[in-house]
């Protein structure tokens, strides 16, 4: 069991590496205060859970840096009621974090084992309004479009035109893209009127985007 008063962690990480540089949005902070980070990662590795870098997961995957988690979920503005895709489930932190904001969340994991240990992670902790896919993230999940937001959590060379096809309008849809696979920009589409608009919101470092509409 990990020796430290977790809650304290959690309140220190949301002080020092999310609202000291400068992201102060109420849904986020609250809902990353109240998750235990700690419980999405192997117990190993619990007492790292809320330090200011990525976590190990497996399979060549991670939990992304919690500053990371915070800004992408910033950025996505997601209200109460929302339908939000997730590309990329993982430990299915991030999902938690925006079914806390109130959306309901759609997740798509292509590793078989990681999206078995989500399932029964996001069970446990009683997170109805997550549902689970085990498919190439890459394709959607069209039975359930449109979306009003989506998010994508491992970096491609470009945006998959399935994921721009199940996006709602308006809508807005956040992704690392970058023609080298180290090297990307967090790019933020916006479709409205049946236009879609991009902004690059920074240089980010993801894990692989594989399927079909990635590496």
């Amino acid at each position: 069991m990990v020796q430290v008063d977790l809650r304290r962690n959690r309140e220190r990480m949301v002080r020092d590496q999310i609202e000291a540089r400068g992201i102060n949005d109420l849904a986020v902070c609250d809902a990353m205060r109240k998750i235990k980070r700690h419980l999405f990662v192997e117990e190993a590795l619990q007492a790292q859970a809320y330090e200011d870098h990525p976590v190990p997961i497996g399979f060549k995957q991670t939990i992304s840096q919690p500053f990371i988690v915070a800004l992408m979920s910033h950025l996505l503005d997601v209200q109460p009621g929302m339908r939000v895709l997730e590309i990329g489930t993982g430990s299915g932190y991030q999902a938690a974090v925006l079914a806390e904001m109130g959306a309901e969340v759609y997740s798509v994991e292509r590793i078989r084992e990681l999206h078995v240990a989500a399932r029964k992670r996001l069970t446990e902790l009683r997170y109805f309004n997550i549902r689970l896919k085990l498919d190439d993230g890459t394709l959607g999940w069209p039975e359930h479009a449109p979306y009003d937001r989506i998010i994508v959590t491992a970096g491609g060379p470009e945006l998959p035109q399935p994921l721009l096809d199940q996006l709602a309008d308006p809508g807005m849809l956040l992704m690392p893209v970058g023609a080298s696979r180290r090297n990307q920009d967090l790019v933020l589409v916006r479709k409205q009127d049946g236009r879609i608009t991009q902004e690059s919101r920074g240089g980010v470092v993801f894990v692989d985007l594989i399927g079909t509409h990635g590496w």
